[in-house]
């Protein structure tokens, strides 16, 4: 019969393997891969994760499961190739300002040097798109804007065809963040596409923003989707993680963006408000349709 003694150590010995069995089944959930079906190419911006640096930031992405990092300077391209990554949306090297964009023809000198002088460093590092912002309005119309961007895309748009680039404007919200933003309607966007009428000249649809200044999200993409290159996320309202706290139904979104046969990226652009890297591991495992 087993003594009170050895009871003891035999109660301690099995609590002992319980708790080393559940710290390592802890451990296995953070370091297993947050992709698993992996239907929707999914990335992440750099700038909501600025005080990591980015080689641990390119470590962990990457541990994720994810193959690229969005909003990347063209000095910074080389460094997440180191880790298997690609940078799903770049920065050229000058011109890339919200406020003063494609809509004012005084901006065109800027923005098309800025765009040929990084679309040969893209298509070498294999950087598939390039960002590019509609500007403020700064009263005015909408038909002198539309002319304008439509005159500053058809500039780059032959060399962005020759090298394979994307160049993709972005549409943000006028309401909340970006105050006079001539670009926050899908329609509006839409139109420049159209006319520009370039492969290599598309939106980048911004969900956060769309959902501000317009709501109806999955039926605007399905309607839309041949004219989108790109997708962000953000949590509404609030713009963190995408969780119960905001009002999208993100695996929703992200099946019917699948719908449309999509092969580009959505990267998450939400601001953290807990462990940055455990709010971004809980995002893309949601978005993993």
């Amino acid at each position: 019969m087993m003594n009170r003694r050895e009871a003891i150590r035999c109660a301690g010995a099995a609590l002992t393997a319980a708790l080393v069995s559940r710290s390592d089944s802890t451990a296995q959930q953070q370091t297993r891969r947050a992709v698993q079906r992996g239907r929707l190419r999914q990335s992440v911006s750099r700038w909501p994760y600025n005080r990591i640096p980015l080689t641990d930031f390119a470590r962990a992405v990457a541990e994720m499961g994810l193959t690229a990092i969005d909003l990347l300077r063209e000095e910074e391209w080389p460094i997440v190739r180191r880790y298997g990554l690609t940078c799903s949306m770049g920065y050229p090297a000058v011109g890339a300002e919200i406020a003063r964009g494609l809509n004012d023809r005084a901006n065109h000198d800027l923005i098309a040097k800025g765009f040929q002088q990084s679309i040969p460093v893209a298509a070498k590092l294999g950087v598939p798109n390039l960002i590019a912002f509609f500007g403020n309005r700064r009263n005015m119309s909408d038909a002198e804007a539309l002319e304008n961007c439509i005159a500053g895309l058809n500039r780059i748009k032959k060399m962005a065809e020759d090298y394979g680039v994307t160049i993709c404007i972005e549409l943000l919200n006028s309401k909340v963040d970006h105050k006079d933003y001539q670009g926050d309607r899908t329609s509006f966007g839409v139109q420049v596409v159209k006319a520009v009428a370039s492969p290599r000249v598309k939106l980048l649809y911004d969900i956060y923003h769309m959902q501000i200044m317009e709501g109806d999200i999955i039926r605007t993409i399905r309607e839309n989707h041949q004219y989108i290159a790109h997708y962000h996320t953000g949590g509404v309202p609030g713009r963190h993680e995408l969780d119960d706290t905001q009002e999208l139904n993100w695996p929703a979104i992200c099946r019917a963006i699948v719908e449309t046969g999509f092969t580009g990226y959505l990267a998450h652009e939400f601001i953290p408000t807990r462990d940055p890297l455990t709010s971004l591991r809980e995002a893309v495992a949601l978005c993993d349709v």
